[in-house]
């Protein structure tokens, strides 16, 4: 008889591929038997065998972002801008200017009033009373001496009459040696400073101030005398 001889390795993998071919034969004829068999990985309708998946988590939104309170800026003025004048062009000359002659000043008039008082009439005219009104008076040079003929005016108005008269001193003899007088009305009557009385030259330049009269309806007050000296 003859001995057996051991499996070679060619022996051993042919009986491997042949066990490997039965177990997918019947593996394959389980499948054709029952298709809807949970270990077909081909499932009819394609469906895959239910397999476990993971549950997704719910999505959750980020926190609303709030803003973080600010302080209020406190507002400023704002200066308003404040107006340039545009520059202007001086005017340049080489001709250096002329100078303004200082005016001259008015001469002074040679005469003033150096008094002038209300009394009573009759200590020119005793004869009269309280029937007249008038202006009267003398003018004297710086050493008293009376100045005869120069011409004296009267101006202005009384009671609503413009008064215009003209005298020359030393007519009126009874004020003294350059005595003028003006005769104003038959009764004492009021006034406040509408008439004035002056000396003039003979071209009707004035050779004092105006000298303002204020008159009385007293019948003591009815003679204003006026008294002019020469000054300079």
């Amino acid at each position: 008889m003859r001995s057996q001889s051991p499996l070679g390795l060619w022996d051993i993998l042919t009986l491997g591929v042949l066990a490997l071919t039965a177990c997918l034969a019947g593996y394959f004829a389980l499948i054709f038997v029952n298709p809807n068999s949970s270990l077909n990985f081909l499932p009819p309708g394609g469906r895959l065998a239910p397999t476990s998946t993971p549950t997704p988590a719910p999505a959750t939104l980020p926190p609303t972002w709030t803003a973080s309170p600010t302080l209020e800026a406190t507002p400023t003025n704002t200066l308003i801008p404040t107006w340039t004048p545009i520059p202007t062009n001086t005017p340049f000359s080489l001709v250096p200017p002329t100078r303004t002659p200082k005016p001259t000043s008015t001469p002074k008039a040679p005469f003033t009033a150096i008094s002038v008082q209300q009394v009573d009439s009759t200590i020119i005219h005793p004869d009269v009373a309280c029937n007249w009104a008038g202006i009267g008076g003398t003018v004297v040079d710086a050493n008293n001496s009376p100045v005869i003929g120069t011409v004296v005016v009267l101006r202005g108005s009384l009671n609503g009459s413009t008064v215009d008269l003209t005298t020359v001193t030393g007519v009126n003899k009874e004020y003294g040696p350059s005595g003028f007088e003006f005769v104003i009305g038959s009764e004492p009557v009021a006034s406040n400073k509408t008439l004035y009385v002056q000396l003039v030259d003979l071209s009707g330049l004035p050779l004092s101030d105006k000298v303002e009269i204020v008159t009385s309806a007293d019948c003591t007050k009815n003679l204003v005398l006026v008294k002019f000296k020469k000054t300079r």
